[in-house]
């Protein structure tokens, strides 16, 4: 059994990169340290000696670098009241500054996330609210969103010239790509949009980031109608960049990525017989989704109606809304089938399919106005309360690209929530169990802003909002029930860790003392009573701090056992048990026993409030009573091998 003490800090990312270099390289590893003349020796020519050899720098970027290596004091704090259907939904809304949020979900989904989907700042004001203050960014978050006060809070120790706006923007972005790199699965993509003011900055950081043999492709997107003049070229499209984690892992579906056959044509030009609108496979029936069952018109006027290759009555994969839309715009295929019934295929455009060229994206359904007019359409306003949007469909042809039907998604610039908006419209027509985690700062909205005058204060209450609204919608269009779509969300606040940090000097022996005399101490020189929590903080805040300590998703749901008044958690079936009463006693180790004999985990973590037990025979007792519990819980359910660091009992 081992014994650990949380500190409340999230993972140390240097010192997991040193643990993967000895690993890999152990014999580099002298007296528990790197031996950088050895790696130079293991790693030979591929050392770079020139320094004016070819790399990309700017000013800052080593400051960037550290930023993205610097553990996190923070945690994300649950908020029941802000979110939907808390106890069944497996998706997760975040507000907080992402850079400090990225490196608290490092351990719980490390090689998790299959697609990143990030609208990222554009860059084209200078001023955007990324600062990233060095000393304390969990305080510099705080008074981005007016949680603290201008009168003095604020103490940095960035004293470097502010630089230019490139230069500032690639401070912004670099750290936070190097934290998304270890999320990814291996089979994983990362898609981010952007326009003509960074994208070469931005390939040029993604190559060095994801390195340049991962490149996938560059995407040409219609962004706007009639443009900006810029030099006599009417600007009009942005550009989205792919990437992926090991290029050789991943495999495309819906697009050919290269030589797409375009063999037939219309009055719009050429076209690609694209995916079937029918609903195939499980959940494919009239009774799975009864609002997904309806007419359309046929290419002569006739109802037709989806119908299963046994005759049997079936569903669409989209809303009436939808269907209707593309069959009067002419962008769908029907063929006739022997027995009468049609199906019916979606017409996928590419003017210029070209080597490493995704797919090019001139079409009036995905410019910015689509996505401005969804959003005015779902909050039933004239005017849009979000501009510059993305439409829904955009996101939904990148999932349908590389996020199979279980995959995890993370947009983590979210803005109004269209990634959450698309994964559960596509969950909706093809029966997916796809999950998203938004990630956005709680920027405060322009008081002149239509958002402002409809009530949302700030960009997260209308994301939260339009996940809402868009959940419901879908369902009502689709008929589904609760239980067959998830159009619920978590919600979590970044704020500084629950635990508090102790300033005061209590001398080397101080841990050598039994319980009562370390609370004397700590009394004394505190001149307050043991605590070690941050005033107005719930168990539950405890439990999930404990959760991103331990690596176990947020979205795990937490059992809740009470013995007597003491309220003891598991989650993710036994792997976690907590209990964070003040007023622990040996026999509360026998209840945990039988809770772990029950859930059968695989491991086992126990945590406790180090300075709660009665008395220190309590706490040896409470030790001894576990150890020996799991130990006969292991070795009746599994072979010794598996008995080696399977349990650990955590202090806090």
């Amino acid at each position: 059994m081992q014994e650990i003490h949380l500190n409340g800090q999230s993972l140390d990312i240097v010192k997991e990169n040193v643990l993967k270099l000895k690993q890999l390289f152990p014999e580099i590893v002298t007296e528990n340290n790197i031996d950088f003349d050895k790696l130079r020796a293991v790693l030979g020519d591929y050392i770079e000696k020139d320094d004016e050899s070819y790399r990309f720098t700017w000013y800052g970027k080593k400051d960037a670098y550290k930023k993205s290596q610097a553990q996190s004091t923070g945690t994300l704090r649950p908020c029941k009241e802000e979110s939907k259907d808390w106890n069944t939904t497996q998706n997760l809304y975040i507000e907080g500054d992402n850079l400090e949020v990225l490196k608290l979900l490092q351990k719980s989904y490390e090689n998790k996330i299959k697609m990143i989907y990030i609208d990222p700042p554009y860059n084209k004001d200078k001023d955007f609210v990324y600062s990233d203050k060095w000393s304390d960014p969990i305080k510099e978050y705080k008074r981005i969103t007016g949680q603290v006060d201008e009168e003095g809070n604020i103490l940095s120790s960035d004293t470097e010239s502010e630089g230019g706006r490139h230069t500032n923007w690639l401070n912004m972005m670099y750290p936070r790509l190097m934290l998304t790199k270890d999320l990814l699965t291996d089979d994983g993509v990362i898609f981010i949009s952007i326009d003509d003011n960074e994208v070469d900055n931005l390939k040029k950081i993604c190559n060095e980031v994801f390195g340049e043999d991962n490149f996938v492709a560059q995407i040409t997107r219609e962004a706007i109608k009639g443009g900006s003049v810029s030099k006599n070229i009417r600007n009009v499209h942005d550009f989205v960049l792919i990437f992926a984690k090991q290029i050789d892992n991943i495999e495309f579906s819906g697009i050919e990525m290269a030589g797409l056959e375009l063999n037939l044509e219309d009055e719009k030009g050429k076209y690609a017989k694209g995916r079937e609108l029918n609903k195939w496979g499980a959940g494919s029936r009239r009774e799975d989704a009864p609002g997904m069952y309806f007419p359309v018109k046929g290419p002569n006027g006739e109802d037709i109606y989806p119908i299963r290759n046994d005759g049997s009555e079936g569903r669409w994969r989209l809303g009436k809304q939808k269907m209707t839309e593309i069959i009067e715009n002419k962008d769908v295929i029907f063929e006739k089938r022997e027995n009468g019934s049609y199906i019916i295929y979606e017409k996928l455009r590419n003017d210029s399919p070209r080597e490493k060229q995704f797919i090019s994206i001139f079409k009036d359904e995905f410019i910015n106005a689509k996505g401005t007019e969804e959003i005015k359409k779902l909050f039933e306003v004239e005017r849009g309360v979000f501009d510059f949007s993305k439409p829904v469909n955009l996101i939904t042809a990148f999932l349908i690209m590389a996020a199979s039907k279980d995959s995890l998604i993370l947009d983590f610039f979210s803005g109004s929530s269209t990634t959450a908006h698309a994964v559960m419209q596509l969950n909706a027509e093809d029966g997916g169990n796809r999950k998203f985690i938004m990630v956005q700062l709680p920027e405060p909205t322009d008081e002149k802003s239509e958002a402002y005058k409809a009530g949302y204060k700030n960009i997260c209450e209308i994301g939260k909002e339009r996940i809402r609204r868009a959940g419901e919608k879908i369902k009502e269009e689709t008929g589904l029930l609760a239980q067959d779509l998830d159009i619920g969300f978590k919600v979590f606040k970044l704020d500084d860790s629950n635990l508090k940090k102790w300033s005061v000097d209590v001398g080397d022996d101080f841990y050598k003392e039994d319980i009562e005399t370390q609370n004397a101490i700590l009394s004394e020189k505190l001149g307050i009573e043991v605590d070690n929590f941050v005033e107005g903080r719930s168990e539950l805040d405890v439990v999930y701090e404990i959760m991103l300590t331990y690596g176990l998703d947020l979205s795990y749901s937490i059992e809740t056992y009470d013995f007597n008044g003491t309220n003891i958690y598991s989650i993710g079936s036994g792997a976690l048990i907590v209990c964070l009463d003040e007023d622990i006693r040996a026999e509360l180790a026998d209840k945990i026993i039988e809770i772990i004999t029950k859930e059968e985990p695989s491991l086992v973590r126990v945590v406790a409030r180090d300075l709660s037990f009665v008395s220190d025979s309590d706490k040896t007792n409470f030790k001894e009573t576990l150890k020996n519990g799991v130990n006969a819980y292991f070795e009746g359910n599994y072979d010794k091998s598996h008995k080696q660091n399977q349990f650990k009992f955590i202090t806090i």
